[in-house]
């Protein structure tokens, strides 16, 4: 269920317990540990505990703390053990302009060498950032147009920085700190990013969280990580845990790949997954990619694509949820005679609909669907995206005339259903220019969906 993406299982307090550690963490539902190294003799004692326990990953680098004594020689005995094949990244590493215990410079340099041999073994990198954000925004601008791909331990940045960071494909990390009464701020930024772009972890034996705080921490501790995530973003523990465990399969190759599903749950909704088919390709989504959301597969081929009854049978009761959410990786309405059936056996059993949609329904079916939604879809969700065609044509990759098309489909709709409409959060789209246009032109409701890279 969990995977706990750092901890550091050979500090000297778990000598003495650390089978019990262990089996407490299986207990909780840990599925997976990452033991990141600080220094050369750390590094291979987090793989000796990976060659031990098989779901044990290990990470291996040189702390800031522990560079005071950098040179050359260092990168050939860390590219030495990163060839074990339990090793799964460069890390810990980073910068520490907080505690200062060794240069700046010998700091710096340590950090572009380990980088630069990420790349070189095509390994992502875990990065520790304290009093430092400056040079660490740099050099995350600097690595992400040459493929670096990178945890970000810890994070206690700004929300902007956390956009940024996901925007340039980077991962963002939390540990039990979110948990402690005093960090309204930190719950605040944790808010801002989208769980798909999250790790979630420990920093064993470090941050214990709220109800352990003072005592050691330990890996079975990371569920209280996210369960406080899921508290944030009104989801369920099972959604977090599915998401960042998705993320850490993507990012260190830790876990399975899942199975295709027809239908998923996401809060206290279910979703349809209609068809991976779409008359847009939008730069920010995933349907031509892995096709997942939220630790579920949604890739499929037209020939996969179930008929009606499918779906039927997977939703059995559907006053379970609170929707019925007619939403994949492709526009629905290119199948709206399903959408349709679907909607209808909803309906009549007592249930709530919503379609999320592109907007381009009527172009795609050739006639004015918007009637149809009567009695069979409470909600329409519709990505407007942005306000000005031209750039609505570039982040969707369709003409720029299917703006016109879509606002035309979101006022018709407004006869039949509620429509919301949305912009995903992308520093480039004005947001207040977007939110005045739908309130106040449209007479729509607004939202920002958060993005993930």
């Amino acid at each position: 269920m969990f995977v706990d993406s750092h901890a550091h299982l050979f500090f000297p307090n778990f000598k003495d317990d650390l089978e019990e550690v262990i089996e407490r963490a299986k207990q909780n539902g840990v599925d997976y540990i990452l033991v990141p190294g600080t220094d050369l003799a750390t590094s291979k004692q987090a793989l000796d505990l990976a060659e031990k326990y098989d779901f044990i990953y290990a990470a291996v680098g040189v702390h800031p703390h522990d560079t005071a004594e950098w040179n050359a020689d260092f990168i050939p005995k860390i590219k030495q053990l990163a060839e074990h094949e339990k090793v799964v990244a460069i890390g810990e590493i980073g910068l520490d302009y907080y505690y200062d215990f060794s240069p700046r410079e010998k700091q710096i340099d340590a950090f572009r060498a380990q980088l630069d041999l990420a790349l070189e073994l095509n390994l992502p990198v875990i990065i520790h950032n304290r009093e430092a954000n400056d040079d660490i925004m740099n050099f995350a601008r600097e690595y992400a147009p040459k493929g670096l791909k990178a945890q970000f331990h810890c994070f206690a940045g700004s929300a902007k920085d956390a956009q940024e960071l996901t925007e340039l494909g980077y991962t963002i990390s939390f540990t039990g700190n979110i948990t402690f009464k005093k960090a309204e701020t930190l719950r605040k930024m944790v808010a801002s990013v989208h769980p798909e772009n999250m790790l979630i972890e420990t920093d064993s034996p470090f941050l214990t969280p709220v109800p352990h705080r003072g005592r050691r921490n330990e890996p079975a501790y990371v569920k209280y990580v996210a369960e406080k995530i899921a508290e944030i973003h009104k989801l369920r523990v099972q959604d977090i845990a599915r998401a960042t465990s998705y993320r850490a399969y993507k990012l260190f190759g830790i876990g399975e790949e899942p199975k295709l599903r027809f239908t998923y749950q996401i809060g206290k909704s279910l979703y349809i997954n209609v068809t991976n088919r779409c008359n847009a390709d939008c730069v920010f989504c995933d349907r031509n990619g892995d096709a997942v959301i939220f630790g579920y597969k949604l890739k499929m081929r037209k020939d996969q694509e179930p008929p009606a009854a499918v779906y039927i049978a997977e939703i059995g009761d559907p006053t379970k949820y609170k929707e019925i959410v007619f939403c994949g990786y492709g526009e629905p309405t290119i199948r709206w005679d399903v959408v349709k059936e679907v909607a209808k056996y909803v309906k009549a059993k007592g249930g709530n609909t919503r379609l999320n949609t592109n907007g381009h329904g009527n172009v795609i079916n050739k006639r004015d669907i918007t009637p149809e939604l009567k009695d069979l879809i409470d909600a329409v969700s519709i990505s407007l995206n942005s306000t000005d065609p031209e750039q609505y044509a570039k982040l969707m990759r369709v003409s720029p005339s299917m703006h016109a098309e879509m606002i035309d489909f979101a006022k018709k709709a407004k006869q039949y259903s509620r429509v919301v409409m949305s912009i995903v959060g992308l520093s480039e789209v004005d947001t207040e220019k977007a939110k005045k246009f739908v309130t106040e032109e449209i007479g729509a409701e607004f939202r920002v969906r958060e993005y993930f890279s």
